[in-house]
């Protein structure tokens, strides 16, 4: 019986030291990371090559108007299609910005992106979830337009799991 006990002691140590070690690790992690997880970053360009603007409001550019798309996406060097976006955006700030809302598909899951789309600067989005690999994402999304067209647009997620 006291062996039973002595075992049993020393399996509790082993598994609160291995617990002490890994939250230690983890408080690393963040402290080195400004207190936030450590992100994966996936980067991606978007072809706007479907983008319709449906007039609602007033005739011309104006508030509740609305924006929808279905777009081929590239890799980072927007040499191969590494997967596709759908998704639509509703104008906010005539000649400013749109609130928008869309799912980018990759080859390992999707993620859900929401926020503002700004006409003329780059924008911040919330990653509000995903599918498969990003299943428990979180984080948030840079949007950069690389083209004066505005048909080339980096996305840049920096995704929390």
């Amino acid at each position: 019986m006291r062996s039973r006990v002595v075992l049993a002691s020393s399996v509790v140590a082993v598994v609160g030291v291995a617990g002490f070690a890994v939250n230690a690790a983890q408080a690393g992690q963040e402290a080195a990371s400004g207190g936030k997880q450590v992100a994966t970053r996936v980067t991606v360009v978007e072809h706007a090559v479907s983008d319709t603007v449906v007039d609602l409001g007033p005739e011309g550019d104006s508030a509740g108007d609305l924006l929808a798309f279905a777009n081929p996406i590239y890799d980072k060097a927007d040499a191969k299609k590494v997967g596709r976006d759908q998704g639509s955006c509703v104008r906010t700030v005539v000649g400013k910005a749109w609130q928008c809302s869309w799912t980018t598909w990759l080859g390992n899951g999707s993620l859900v992106v929401e926020g503002p789309f700004y006409d003329a600067k780059d924008s911040v989005l919330a990653i509000t979830g995903g599918t498969g690999a990003y299943s428990r994402a979180r984080g948030v999304m840079h949007l950069h337009t690389r083209n004066a067209a505005g048909t080339l647009i980096t996305f840049r997620f920096d995704v929390q799991n």
